[in-house]
């Protein structure tokens, strides 16, 4: 179960079951869970860093805006 994401995790392979499966330790698991979970981070760091995403908080605003100007223009 060698499992690659930003270095050389050697986790076993586990042991083979009697369903033509493999077990595997609680350990490597875990391990394999938390390279997931720091994958998708690493992720979510990425997007958060782009220019793109930063500026919606400032387009957004802007849109509700111009909403509330069009709704006032309609309401009279």
């Amino acid at each position: 179960m060698a499992r690659n994401k930003n270095q050389n995790w050697n986790l076993p392979d586990g042991n083979p079951s009697e369903g033509g499966g493999r077990t595997h330790q609680w350990e490597s698991i875990h391990t394999a869970l938390l390279m997931d979970i720091r994958d998708e981070l690493q992720q979510l760091n990425r997007v958060f860093a782009c220019p793109n995403f930063q500026a919606m908080p400032h387009e957004m605003r802007k849109l509700r805006i111009a909403g509330e100007r069009l709704d006032r223009r309609i309401a009279k």
